[in-house]
């Protein structure tokens, strides 16, 4: 009988799926330095940018249900919560603690609350946010009511972390049809908030934002109910698509994906504009792109593999994930394997790390509104090259080793597979 402390050896990856969800990463980060270049408008090269949270659920249900579905004969709801929390908080908290460390250098009156926060406020607010809680908006200290002032994008990890909640303790026991109603139902939501019917009566704060998707990171109750939204059918979706085992087989799948996705993203904005009669367009196409596309790319980059056929001396690319794994070991893969290994590796620490670059971006570019362009380009490239190095630092000289000592720290040595 295996103890509920043992650690779980970790399965053997999907590396398209890994590459795609770093590549989406990239894109976030793109997104935002964008925004700050186009004053936060839905006009910019990545206008559908905001998607990428969505794309990012559906993967999340997908690998929840492939690392945890078979195991829990062999593994307690506490065992998985350690875990989860020794994968996601590590990150959470250095990059909560870095925007801390940031916060007075992108002071700025864009953000009206600074001046007159203390520094005991910002380490207060700090371990508030260790813990996951969302902030009230009466501890706000930067003036825009988000849920962490100091690192925005963890609302999204907020998200995941209820998603995994509810997962342990009451969906892994769903069978396939009541998991199917759920989707479905989900996907009404889904539709709900794209076409702007206020089922819950709490979208009146969120004109400007209507006909999409757009929110979730504010202590206000639109916000609080889009995040949800944003959160449940995606999940709920990728896990079903794993266990009704819906996978489609393509070559040179990552590449085809990526270029998929990006095409979703740079779409322009439907309707006439932000404030034009026609913005439901805009709505159809979010709800479009979410309860179809993203599903169709997890299908296809959980079916095809790197490498379109296993020679000697090349990497493997066989479609069961073990053989794969093994083969990793034993050959040198190609160039493509290579960039989406990385970018796969990247993912996580460039997500929770690149935001506190970004408050002192908005703050510069407040405070020089009448910089020449070339000067905000040389800000906007120097930025994204910082946020990639330093995430990079992050997660070779933080992330691996504090997992791996968290790991000795909380389970047994022994290792079961």
């Amino acid at each position: 009988m295996m103890k509920n402390d043992t650690y779980l050896a970790s399965k053997p990856r999907y590396e398209i799926l890994d590459g795609l969800r770093g590549l989406a990463a990239m894109f976030v980060v793109v997104y935002h330095i964008l925004l700050v270049c186009n004053k936060g408008t839905f006009d910019h090269f990545f206008n559908h940018g905001h998607l990428v949270v969505d794309f990012f659920y559906v993967l999340s249900g997908f690998v929840i249900g492939y690392a945890y579905d078979d195991r829990w004969n062999r593994m307690s709801t506490w065992n998985f919560f350690k875990r989860r929390l020794i994968r996601l908080h590590p990150l959470l908290v250095f990059g909560t603690l870095f925007g801390a460390l940031t916060f007075y250098l992108g002071s700025s009156s864009i953000f009206p609350l600074m001046k007159d926060t203390p520094w005991y406020a910002v380490i207060g607010v700090m371990l508030w946010c260790f813990t996951m809680i969302p902030l009230p908006r009466s501890m706000d200290i930067r003036g825009w009511a988000e849920t962490n002032p100091l690192n925005s994008p963890v609302w999204t990890l907020q998200w995941e972390y209820l998603a995994n909640i509810l997962y342990a303790l009451f969906v892994r026991r769903f069978s396939k049809l009541l998991l199917g109603i759920c989707v479905a139902v989900f996907a009404c939501f889904t539709v709900c908030l794209c076409l702007n019917i206020d089922v819950f009566g709490v979208l009146k704060d969120h004109v400007v934002l209507s006909y999409t998707v757009v929110g979730g990171w504010c202590s206000t109750p639109s916000h609080f109910m889009v995040g949800a939204i944003r959160m449940l059918y995606p999940f709920f979706c990728g896990l079903f698509l794993y266990r009704m085992g819906w996978k489609i087989k393509v070559r040179g799948a990552f590449w085809l994906c990526a270029l998929f996705i990006i095409v979703l993203f740079v779409m322009p904005w439907m309707g006439l504009g932000m404030i034009g009669e026609n913005r439901w367009t805009n709505g159809l196409y979010e709800a479009f792109c979410i309860l179809i596309c993203f599903p169709l790319v997890v299908a296809i980059g959980a079916g095809s593999s790197v490498q379109p056929a296993l020679k000697q001396g090349q990497c493997d690319t066989g479609f069961d994930l073990a053989e794969r794994e093994q083969a990793r070991t034993k050959v040198k893969c190609g160039k493509s394997a290579t960039f989406i290994k990385f970018m796969g590796d990247i993912s996580f620490p460039i997500y929770l790390t690149h935001y506190p670059f970004i408050y002192m971006q908005i703050a510069w570019a407040f405070n020089h509104k009448d910089a020449p362009l070339g000067t905000h380009a040389f800000v906007a490239v120097s930025i994204f090259l910082l946020i990639v190095g330093f995430a990079y630092a992050v997660m070779k000289l933080y992330d691996i080793p504090i997992q791996k000592w968290l790991r000795m720290k909380l389970f047994d040595k022994t290792i079961e597979k």
